[in-house]
């Protein structure tokens, strides 16, 4: 394999070897055995995370999900990406040239990290490579097609994962498997992919290295939905990656790993993409939102109106939670690495209210009732001996009923905004009780939480 070091056929000889030696508690290379790893503690506890798409397609910034403008301009041959090519760029222009203009000029690791601080979040997933093949670290087997090589000339996942490292949040990786024109791949899809030298000359050795350089938390894959996980060799990495990987006890993963593997095998569930979940799942799931309702990737024409709201958010995130899930909100920054100030805005104002409302999301668990008929919607979250209720709206009358909440003459009720000040309660025939609201805190979500402290 030119460029590199053959990593995954590494990962398979050191697999065998350690089977062959017979070495104690393992994972194989199955569905079986894999699907039994336990997830690691800390992924079901963050709660909410922020992903990050950012790349070569961020320069065009055109089109709905403009991460797939190449596919869209050369692949399907989209009126509205040509039109757009025609209007604003030299008939010789290709995909390829928008790499010179990723300068990134203006990338501030140090400054994102702040950012992603303050937005409450405790994970943060960046894009290593997406459909396009572009690397946003110097990969060997990319030669010319990454980040240092051309475009920003710096290692991208390098230095953000060190700046996110110093906030003390985890780092997980997005990794496209497939490309679309890679010749290699291209081949292989060809062959009705019964050959294998993309997945190992290019998919596997680059997901090695990405373990291996960068020791990510989690790797959240994609891209796998063309061809089988025998074809990716999905088990065989994994199972390297939970044995004998730098990574192997903190590591969590999603279900992207192969044709129909979706919301069926994975370290948790992604489903599919803005899955909302409508019960209680026996296995953790993530549900990936963008502010940007129409894209991932950057948008340069993007409208106020086409941004979701904080309250939007807030309640999308809230009940995500409430059925026992984690929240992974996407922004696309710009190609010259500054983060759009409204994404900015959003996240820091998610972060204002976590820092009041936080102890109902993180390390919360599933209540055995998640929402309930009331004056204004509501969510319930559970942790330790507290049951929390999350509402989006103020109650008329500063009168909030609550049916399901089994009560004791040492329930404690009070307002997050006002931790130290019990609020008055009567427990409610039949069940529940009634609470006599304090005056509104402000809000710029329209959301606040109640705890219940010793209630059922």
């Amino acid at each position: 394999m030119a460029g590199g070091i053959n990593y995954s056929r590494i990962i398979q000889i050191v697999t065998l070897l350690v089977f062959a030696l017979g070495c104690g508690a393992r994972y194989t290379a199955d569905w079986e055995s894999l699907d039994a790893r336990p997830l690691p503690q800390w992924f079901d506890d963050s709660k909410f995370g922020i992903f990050i798409h950012w790349g070569v397609f961020s320069v065009p910034g055109f089109g709905k999900f403009s991460e797939w403008f190449w596919y869209w301009w050369k692949g399907l041959k989209y009126q509205q990406e040509i039109e757009f090519m025609r209007k604003n760029y030299p008939p010789d222009f290709q995909y390829a040239d928008f790499a010179k203009e990723f300068h990134a000029e203006f990338f501030d690791p140090n400054g994102w990290a702040e950012i992603l601080e303050a937005s409450g979040a405790k994970y943060v997933v960046f894009t290593s490579k997406h459909h396009d093949g572009f690397t946003n670290w110097p990969s060997p087997t990319s030669w010319n097609w990454n980040s240092v090589d051309v475009g920003p000339h710096r290692d991208l996942v390098g230095e953000l994962a060190a700046a996110v490292r110093k906030k003390n949040l985890h780092f997980g990786l997005y990794h496209s498997m497939f490309e679309w024109f890679n010749p290699l791949y291209l081949a292989d899809a060809a062959s009705g992919f019964k050959n294998q030298d993309f997945v190992f000359g290019k998919a596997l050795p680059e997901l090695a290295q990405l373990v291996k350089n960068y020791k990510p938390d989690l790797i959240w894959s994609d891209g796998d939905w063309t061809a089988p996980d025998t074809y990716w060799n999905s088990t065989e990495f994994l199972a390297w990656l939970y044995n004998d990987s730098p990574v192997k006890d903190v590591v969590v993963t999603n279900d992207r790993w192969g044709k129909g593997c979706y919301c069926k095998h994975g370290g948790y569930y992604n489903c599919a993409d803005r899955y909302s979940p409508t019960q209680v799942p026996t296995r953790q799931r993530e549900k990936w939102q963008t502010i940007d309702s129409l894209s991932w990737g950057y948008r340069r024409y993007m409208k106020a109106t086409e941004l979701l709201t904080l309250p939007s958010i807030l309640k999308d995130m809230v009940y995500v939670v409430a059925f026992g899930g984690n929240y992974l909100l996407n922004i696309g920054p710009m190609s010259d690495g500054m983060i759009p100030p409204v994404f900015e805005e959003r996240l820091r104002d998610i972060g204002s209210w976590l820092k009041i409302n936080g102890e109902a999301v993180y390390g919360s668990k599933a209540w055995r009732n998640q929402t309930e008929p009331a004056v204004v919607p509501l969510y319930y979250t559970a942790k330790n001996n507290s049951v929390y209720a999350v509402i989006f709206g103020w109650p008329p009358n500063q009168r909030l009923q609550l049916s399901l909440p089994k009560t004791s003459k040492a329930t404690n009720v009070t307002l997050l905004d006002y931790p130290n000040m019990p609020l008055t309660w009567k427990p409610v025939k039949g069940g529940g009780l009634v609470i006599s609201m304090p005056p509104m805190a402000a809000s710029a979500g329209n959301a606040w939480t109640l705890k219940l402290e010793g209630a059922a």
